[in-house]
């Protein structure tokens, strides 16, 4: 009886889970997003400024300067919150997205002296915001994989029916 319950109850809360999840993590991730970039709009707020602008600087061979780097970062980010938001244009959003991650991840590569305290096992705090980019980028990918309609599957066979088919 009590396992009959929990079996029930499992497969309920599993159910929802499948239903709204990916939902939840696209809009979730928006909010991240939008909320990154509005904050970069007004000067001080963003930890990231500093590190972001010497780094698109770096990029764009000094062709973009900070002052005006960070209002375009600001700009990115928030467009794709607010695309993620509101489901909008989701493969150009995903790209957009993946794009700014890739820029993200450069400091690692061109700035390490501001990325790690010892290199290259202990970040500082802005190597910490960047690796967490990691998660970031997995959530796009998740959310990447239901633009064509798909969607997470809570039944065990159906599941592995789906992974049996050939791609």
């Amino acid at each position: 009886m009590l396992t009959e319950k929990f079996h029930s109850i499992d497969a309920r809360l599993t159910g929802w889970m499948a239903r709204y999840g990916v939902t939840l993590l696209r809009v979730s991730l928006g909010l991240v997003f939008f909320w990154f970039g509005v904050l970069k709009f007004f000067p001080g707020l963003s930890p990231a400024t500093g590190l972001a602008t010497r780094t698109i600087e770096l990029l764009t061979f000094g062709l973009i300067p900070p002052d005006i780097s960070i209002y375009l970062l600001a700009a990115w980010e928030t467009a794709i919150g607010i695309g993620l938001i509101f489901g909008l244009y989701l493969r150009g959003t995903l790209f957009l997205l993946w794009l700014q991650m890739l820029g993200t991840i450069t400091p690692v590569f061109l700035l390490p002296h501001e990325v790690f305290v010892h290199i290259p096992y202990a970040p500082t705090l802005e190597g910490q915001y960047i690796f967490k980019n990691i998660v970031l980028i997995s959530a796009g990918i998740v959310i990447g994989a239901t633009v064509r309609g798909g969607a997470l599957v809570d039944d065990p066979q159906a599941a592995k029916l789906q992974n049996r088919r050939p791609s």
